[in-house]
């Protein structure tokens, strides 16, 4: 899926463009910074660079498909997407190249401000600061996917791109990435006062909480591997809280919307209260309509993605479930098989007056057998609905209208939200083992009070604080399934700092069947080989620039 049009670059600008080499009619350090109007022109730049790098799949993130989640097609031009589901990558994955580049640009654009916004004439030195703490904040979010991703990265801090950097290692990025955030935190606003920056009663650009949950989440991965600092599990939990408490006190105007339907509701795309951060983009493509459930050959084409099975069986059932995946699936007659018993009752004349229709609701596992007793279906596993939008601008999508998803979206993508942070918190606790146990219980609470059914609600105010951590864990893992566009705190991202892509990858080689329904077996289609080693933590470094840099 692809975006269009970035809300918070609403102006006409030829800025962005500096990231060229060439800076012949492009923004340059000297002679720029002279007023207000750059400085908002820089500003406004790194927004339409940050949002270009999450516009569409091969942007933002192919690593998500490690996490347990989520999966992809067997065949069909999904290569590149293949590659990581079966962590088995090449140097030369094609999407990955792109991956490494959009980060680098990000960081790019944040450097120009970084470098040279304070020296802007007649401008309030709390708008000057704003600016410079938000281009901290987006280069620490990309050398934190960077860092997670590849390991030991080049180090850019300068607008020049330096082609023989050498690479860094881990623990030092971090040190980068906590001390941009420090910068970002003192300077990000509470709340912005004027748009792009406020809009629809929430912030646009990167907040002050924004700032803090981003912390909590990188220090609980340096808990994890490949650091193992258990002891910023407390600093986790401090920062976590920090957000909480200035929610409960007022502070911050965020709060849990009540449903779990709600959050990813066109509703409430561009005015989200449980969202802390997100990158928000208007739609002007109204054609290039495809089937949401568009998971045929025989129906023209195939998502990037599907559910994997297993995660899907282990999901509790709720309100959360049935927001998270599609509870039915609208199939084409022509490719699906009427029952024997319907028939049976249809008789005579009665049975050729009737219309059979277009289109009839499968569950996700069903698949009719061809001659040779083999499914027609070329896939047959869970579908995830989060992203589906509507076929009209602003239209709350329905599963039942075959073509009722938009290619061409609007949808804000969603970095943080304040059950993630809730969740964050009671693991921190948890992991730390101490602290208020109680309190974490407490909000953990709070996320699953709207995600479970009154039958298996469950109840945290007993656990110990190993046994709060994992369902702290868990909770987490099935607020955010199937959900990848942002590349932060995604499920994959937690299995990673929890060293869990190897019990993954071992149970993928050796994919059991799962009794989905009464007798109905299925399997991952997609395969997994070899043996582990922990070089499938991380991706390979892209050829192009590999072959360019001594250091990788």
């Amino acid at each position: 899926m692809k975006r269009f049009i970035y809300i918070i670059a609403i102006f006409s600008l030829a800025s962005c463009s500096f990231l060229d080499e060439n800076p012949q009619g492009k923004l340059t350090t000297e002679g720029f910074f002279t007023n207000a109007s750059d400085l908002d022109a820089s500003l406004n730049s790194l927004y339409s660079v940050v949002a270009t790098s999450q516009q569409q799949n091969n942007h933002v993130g192919t690593n998500f498909l490690h996490g347990d989640d989520i999966s992809t097609h067997p065949a069909s031009n999904k290569q590149s997407l293949r590659e990581f589901d079966q962590y088995d990558v090449a140097d030369n994955n094609a999407w990955m190249q792109t991956l490494w580049e959009q980060r680098f640009k990000v960081i790019k654009a944040a450097n120009f401000i970084i470098n040279n916004a304070s020296r802007t004439p007649d401008v309030a030195q709390e708008d000057i600061d704003a600016a410079i703490a938000q281009a901290h904040y987006w280069r620490a979010f990309e050398y934190f996917y960077l860092v997670t991703t590849w390991g030991p990265v080049p180090v850019m801090l300068s607008e020049m791109i330096d082609y023989n950097a050498p690479l860094v290692s881990e623990e030092k990025i971090y040190e980068l990435i906590i001390s941009d955030l420090k910068t970002a935190e003192a300077g990000c606003p509470v709340t912005y006062s004027k748009a792009p920056y406020f809009q629809n009663g929430v912030n646009i650009a990167v907040s002050q909480a924004a700032v803090k949950a981003t912390m909590a989440y990188v220090y609980m991965c340096m808990a994890g591997w490949p650091l193992n600092k258990t002891e910023y599990y407390e600093k986790a939990a401090d920062k976590a809280l920090e957000v909480i408490e200035g929610v409960e006190n007022g502070t911050y105007y965020y709060q849990l919307l009540p449903s779990f339907s709600d959050i990813h509701s066109i509703r409430h795309n561009k005015n989200n209260k449980e969202l802390l951060l997100g990158i928000y983009y208007n739609r002007d493509r109204h054609s290039n309509a495809s089937a949401a459930t568009d998971i045929l050959l025989e129906m023209g084409g195939w998502g990037d993605t599907q559910g994997e099975i297993k995660f899907w069986y282990d999901f509790p059932p709720g309100p959360r479930k049935d927001a998270t995946y599609f509870p039915k699936l609208m199939l084409k007659n022509s490719i699906s098989e009427k029952d024997s018993n319907e028939n049976d009752e249809q008789e005579g004349d009665d049975k050729e007056e009737q219309q059979e229709p277009e289109w009839v609701e499968r569950d996700w596992w069903y698949s009719p057998k061809d001659d040779k007793g083999d499914d027609k279906r070329e896939v047959v596993a869970p579908i995830f609905m989060k992203s589906a939008e509507g076929l009209k601008q602003g239209e709350e999508f329905d599963y039942k209208i075959p073509a009722g998803c938009i290619a061409y979206g609007e949808k804000t993508i969603q970095i943080i939200r304040l059950s993630q942070v809730y969740c964050w918190y009671a693991e921190a606790v948890g992991r730390a083992g101490t602290g208020d146990k109680a309190r974490a219980a407490e909000l953990l609470g709070k996320v699953a009070a709207r995600a479970y059914n009154a039958d298996n609600m469950p109840d945290f105010s007993a656990l110990s604080y190993e046994d709060l951590a994992e369902a702290a864990y868990n909770e987490h893992g099935w607020e955010v399934a199937g959900y990848y566009w942002s590349g932060f705190a995604t499920r994959a991202r937690d299995m990673f700092r929890m060293y869990r892509y190897k019990d993954h990858f071992e149970y993928r080689v050796e994919n059991p069947l799962i009794e989905v329904a009464d007798g109905v077996f299925r399997k991952e289609v997609v395969p997994v080989t070899g043996v582990w080693d922990d070089s499938k933590m991380y991706a390979p470094y892209p050829y192009t620039d590999s072959a360019v840099n001594p250091s990788m």
